[in-house]
């Protein structure tokens, strides 16, 4: 099968592209590189740099006619999306339906689309949150994100476009940057591994929902053949405190020094973790690699690939 990943040299992108290519399938990459890198693609993907709202991704539809659309690229930190809205809204809504009428335009079968199970349900009314609960965001990229999900609904209908919504908790792991405002375990990690300070916003009792990138790409392979019109929470139905994320980390790699404390962050729910019931019933899928674990080999990439840190 031809599948084109946006977003592919990013994070998380790139690890979907290597499950995809690992499964035996066909990759065209598609990754303007603002946030991605280069050293993340694999070189078994054909590669376009390109943003999602460039008209010139025609031309990538036309000579290459994919079948599916696996679409990662997003403006994808909510600090961000909170200082600059019309940027938000200008990459998630206006170059998701610019992907959008591409892949109705040349026929593609199926979109499968990222959006965020941290970001669209604000704060919760219960816990772990399962895809009924009501969406009621309080930052602009939980907005942006849902707002595609409508958009995919009627492109359905209007086009027979088919897709799979899959909603990621916080994914972490090998290859996330630690050096962006986003992903808390990266920053950790890099500061922590450098000897540099560490600053928790807000009390550090907030609670996320933490799973590795490799079950997370997982569930991209397993939404090819299943989850038609459906959406997904990945959810590991636990959360955890950023307190006891510092407190692991710390002890993994021999870090003795107290965290700073700074106010919270505007736009940032304070609890949220997510029921991956519906997942693991519609695509096999749970999460295989613990906390422990996952921290383990996260710590041990940024070790080999990050000296620079």
């Amino acid at each position: 099968m031809k599948i084109l990943v946006t977003g592919g040299a990013g994070f998380i992108g790139s690890h979907v592209v290597d499950a995809f290519i690992n499964a035996g399938h066909d990759v065209v990459v598609v990754d303007d590189l603002s946030t991605g890198r280069q050293q993340n693609l694999n070189p078994k993907a054909r590669f376009y740099q390109l943003d999602i709202r460039d008209p010139g991704l025609a031309e990538v539809f036309e000579r290459e006619q994919p079948q599916v659309v696996d679409h990662h690229a997003a403006q994808m930190d909510v600090r961000r999306s909170v200082a600059d809205p019309m940027l938000d809204a200008d990459i998630n809504v206006r170059g998701t339906l610019n992907l959008l009428e591409m892949a109705h335009t040349y026929g593609v079968r199926k979109i499968i689309y990222i959006s965020t199970g941290g970001a669209v349900y604000g704060e919760p009314r219960y816990l772990p949150c399962d895809e009924n609960h009501p969406i009621d965001p309080i930052c602009q990229y939980g907005v942006s994100k849902h707002v595609v999900e409508h958009y995919l609904l009627v492109y359905r209908h209007l086009y027979g476009l088919d897709y799979t919504v899959l909603r990621y908790p916080n994914v972490y792991g090998p290859r996330q940057n630690p050096r962006g405002e986003a992903g808390v375990v990266a920053i950790f990690t890099g500061r922590m591994l450098s000897g540099r300070p560490v600053t928790i916003y807000g009390t550090g009792e907030q609670e996320r929902d933490f799973v590795y990138v490799g079950d997370c790409a997982r569930a991209n392979v397993m939404a090819l053949s299943a989850g038609s019109r459906e959406i997904y929470n990945l959810g590991s139905n636990a959360g955890t405190t950023i307190n006891l994320l510092f407190s692991r980390l710390a002890n993994i790699i021999g870090y003795s020094s107290v965290p700073t404390k700074e106010q919270a962050k505007a736009g940032e729910t304070f609890k949220i973790y997510l029921d991956g019931r519906k997942a693991q019933a519609g695509l096999g899928w749970s999460p295989s690699v613990t906390l422990d674990q996952g921290l383990q080999q996260t710590v041990a990439y940024f070790r080999e690939y990050e000296r620079d840190l």
